[in-house]
């Protein structure tokens, strides 16, 4: 991660760097090349005043034209010592006059040639031109050693690369060092994550983080809350299931051993013989362990940290209601109890299957607990808001029967697992309720238990509600 960040870090700022240095040697590259254009022409204009330098032919065959060097041609030669030269050649470009170092050109017409020469590790711009003079046609050539394209090479290491590589260099180390101590929050971050043991899940202080990694680890406590929640779910429905099927799994094994014994003995002649009673038994303990199992199964499902992640759906709460019905009608049949419906069309945002095992729940604890010849009613609509505002109307789905209800003390544990109040009769596992809590969690709402009406003054019967926001 550190390294990542600092190449990238690197890269950003030195290609600006390496791209304003090649800006910066283009631009010397077109002032050397301004400079020695300047250089030519001022040699263009100093070759016929060399020219006219020659006042007279040599007195003898030996001896080279008389020169008087004109004032602007001493001024230059002056002022570049060792750095500028003459020369003065016959036709053939045999030397006459000057320096003899300078190269001889011969041109073939009296345009001015301009060469480029080396001497003694020094680069000359040379022009070379026929002129007719008081000697007659000569050659003559000038020499500037002072060729801004030679200087441009030194200019370009010392005032350009040079400044620049160090540059880069510090920014380099400065880079290293900033990165370092940036990252150094992060990096802590990272060991102490990594320095943490798998059940470890407790939330990290976002105040000892930057503020840039901070909604990283927003976003890393939800995920640990989120992992805490199921690992937590998951060792709950663990004990609970381990708890309660302990017993009826013994019971069963109980009296299995006991048939099995007596199906050994050898007066039964491997053959038993059950009473009515006991076979009953038998299958009433079996009923209610395999209720217990698929109620715990369910309870697992609908747990509400497993189930936040998954899309909700429409559903149609009286199509939901008339189902359900239909699938309790023989239970509350075998009890004479008249089961009902009073469902209006009602549409909310959830989950089909867990709103349907939260309503089966609620039927199926009524009838069970209703006594017969009893009453239960399934319900479901919309329930205006304040004043008939349509805006704030919500759907409602609610089981209310005519039983022996609950007492006010009793109804908010009557929703915890496995919990029963005491005095109630028949036979049951205390998760039906404790299940649609749950399913109404997933839902982000709240079942409300509550009196079905009052007699004489007393709370009977018990009207289940669960309220949820009404899908347009």
């Amino acid at each position: 991660m550190k390294s990542g960040l600092q190449r990238r870090l690197l890269l950003l700022l030195l290609a600006p760097l390496s791209l304003f240095a090649v800006v910066s040697i283009y631009f010397d590259y077109q002032a050397a090349g301004n400079a020695a254009l300047q250089q030519d022409q001022q040699l263009r204009r100093l070759a016929p005043m060399l020219a006219d330098s020659v006042i007279a032919p040599a007195n003898t065959s030996s001896d080279g034209p008389v020169l008087l060097l004109a004032p602007p041609i001493a001024e230059f030669i002056k002022g570049r010592p060792g750095f500028a030269g003459y020369r003065v050649s016959n036709a053939t470009g045999a030397h006459l006059a000057g320096d003899a170092w300078i190269s001889p050109v011969v041109p073939t017409t009296r345009e001015p040639e301009f060469h480029s020469m080396e001497d003694d590790g020094v680069t000359y711009r040379v022009v070379a031109q026929r002129f007719d003079t008081r000697a007659g046609e000569l050659i003559l050539q000038l020499a500037d050693g002072s060729d801004a394209r030679q200087q441009w090479v030194r200019s370009v290491f010392f005032k350009v690369l040079m400044p620049n590589l160090i540059l880069v260099l510090a920014a380099a180390f400065a880079v290293n060092w900033a990165v370092t101590r940036a990252l150094r929050p992060l990096l802590e971050l990272k060991e102490a994550v990594e320095r943490r043991s798998p059940r470890d899940l407790s939330a990290i202080d976002p105040l000892g983080t930057p503020a840039e990694v901070r909604p990283l680890v927003a976003s890393l406590n939800r995920l640990f809350a989120l992992v805490n929640d199921q690992a937590e779910g998951q060792r709950r429905f663990v004990a609970d299931a381990a708890h309660q099927l302990r017993t009826p799994l013994a019971g069963l094994q109980a009296q299995v051993e006991a048939w099995a014994q007596a199906a050994s003995a050898p007066a039964a002649r491997g053959q038993v013989t059950l009473s009515v009673d006991k076979v009953m038994r038998l299958r009433s303990a079996t009923r209610r362990t395999s209720q217990l199992a698929n109620q715990l199964l369910a309870l697992s499902r609908a747990d509400a940290s497993s189930m936040s992640g998954q899309p909700a759906q429409r559903v149609d709460l009286k199509d939901l209601c008339e189902s359900v019905l239909a699938s309790h009608l023989d239970a509350a049949s075998a009890k004479n109890i008249d089961l009902g419906l009073d469902a209006r069309f009602a549409q909310v945002s959830g989950h089909e299957w867990l709103l349907r095992e939260l309503l089966g729940n609620l039927v199926d604890n009524a009838v069970k607990y209703t006594p017969s010849a009893g009453t239960v009613t399934i319900r479901c609509g919309v329930v205006e808001g304040a004043a008939g505002n349509r805006g704030s109307a919500q759907a409602f789905l609610e089981v209310e029967d005519d039983g022996p209800g609950i007492p006010d003390a009793e109804r908010t544990r009557a929703l915890e697992r496995f919990y029963r109040v005491p005095g109630t009769v028949g036979e049951g596992n205390g998760l039906g309720l404790a299940i649609a809590n749950e399913i109404a969690r997933v839902h982000r709402a709240q079942l409300v238990l509550e009196p079905a009406a009052i007699r004489d003054g007393k709370p009977t019967g018990l009207r289940v509600r669960l309220v949820l926001p009404l899908l347009a």
